[in-house]
C-alpha cells in the first residue's frame, strides 16, 4: 500500500483559536491535509479538502463562515486539482473516508461519484440536526448525491487491518481518525482535527474550536500515547509538519 499527502487548501483564522494565549488579532496559515491511499482493493480519499469554488468565492461558498476561516489558496491546490498530479481522476477513488463534515474537510465529497463515501453516524446526525447550519455544517459541502454509508464505532475497512477508521469524538460529535498499517514506513495515525497541530498532542489541550472540550481533551491523551509508542501521527492543520511531508514527493509506503 502507498500513502500520499495532497494538499486540500489552505485556510487563514484567529491564531488564538489554536493557541488562547496570542492574541485575537493575530492569525494564522493553515495547511488543509487529505490523504490518499493506495489499497490492493481500492483507491481511498481520507478527507477531500475545501471545495477549489471556496478559492475563487468565500462569501459566496460559504458564507460569513469565510469569515471566520478565510481560504487563501487557488482552486489548483484543492483535492480534485491535485489527483491528476498522483496519475488519478475523481471517477479512480473508490472510497471517501469523512473525518468528519466541516466544510474544509468534506468540500470536494460531491465530485467522487463513484466512491462509496462514509461518515460516522454522529457526524451525519448533527450536520443534520436543526441547527447543523449554526455549527458549521453546511448543506452544500457535505449534503452529496450519492448519500453516506455510515458507521458506528471502529471498521477495518479491507479487514486486513491495514486501514483501520477509529472513532475519536470531541472535535466534532463523529470525528473519525484512521490508523495505517505501511509495510516499510509502519503505523500512522491520520488524526484530522482530533490532532490540529502536534502542539496539542504534546500539551494536552484541546483548541477553542472543539465541540466537547472534555472529549476532545481525552482524544489527545489517547492520541499521545499513540505517538510515545512509535505511532506517526498525522495533524489536520500543523503548517511545519506540512511543509515536511509535502515535500516527500516519494510518498510512504
Amino acid at each position: 500500500m502507498k500513502m500520499d499527502i495532497l494538499s486540500g487548501g489552505r485556510l487563514r483564522m484567529r491564531k488564538s483559536i489554536y493557541m488562547p494565549a496570542e492574541s485575537k488579532e493575530e492569525t494564522i496559515d493553515l495547511p488543509v491535509v487529505s490523504i490518499l491511499l493506495r489499497h490492493a482493493l481500492g483507491n481511498v480519499l481520507f478527507d477531500t479538502g475545501c471545495a477549489p469554488q471556496a478559492a475563487d468565492d468565500p462569501q459566496g461558498r460559504w458564507g460569513g463562515l469565510a469569515r471566520v476561516m478565510q481560504p487563501v489558496f487557488s482552486p489548483a491546490d484543492a483535492v480534485v486539482g491535485q489527483l491528476p498530479q498522483h496519475g488519478l481522476a475523481p471517477d479512480d477513488i473508490d472510497v471517501v473516508i469523512c473525518s468528519h463534515l466541516h466544510p474544509d474537510h468534506c468540500g470536494c465529497n460531491a465530485a467522487f461519484r463513484r466512491a462509496t463515501v462514509i461518515a460516522h453516524r454522529d457526524e451525519l446526525a448533527a450536520a443534520r440536526s436543526e441547527d447543523g447550519t449554526k455549527q458549521g455544517y453546511l448543506p452544500q459541502e457535505w449534503d452529496i448525491p450519492q448519500g453516506y454509508t455510515e458507521i458506528d464505532g471502529e471498521k477495518d475497512l479491507f479487514g486486513d487491518g491495514r486501514i483501520v477508521l477509529v472513532p475519536m469524538p470531541g472535535h466534532s460529535p463523529g470525528l473519525t481518525a484512521a490508523r495505517v498499517e505501511l509495510e516499510r514506513d509502519g503505523t500512522f495515525l491520520l488524526a484530522s482535527d482530533a490532532a490540529p497541530m502536534m502542539r496539542h498532542v504534546d500539551q494536552g489541550y484541546a483548541p477553542k474550536n472543539s465541540w466537547n472540550l472534555g472529549l476532545a481533551t481525552e482524544a489527545l491523551g489517547v492520541i499521545k500515547a499513540e505517538k510515545d509508542r512509535g505511532v506517526r501521527v498525522i495533524c489536520g492543520h500543523d503548517d511545519a509538519q506540512w511543509q515536511d511531508l509535502s515535500a516527500r514527493k516519494e510518498g510512504f509506503r
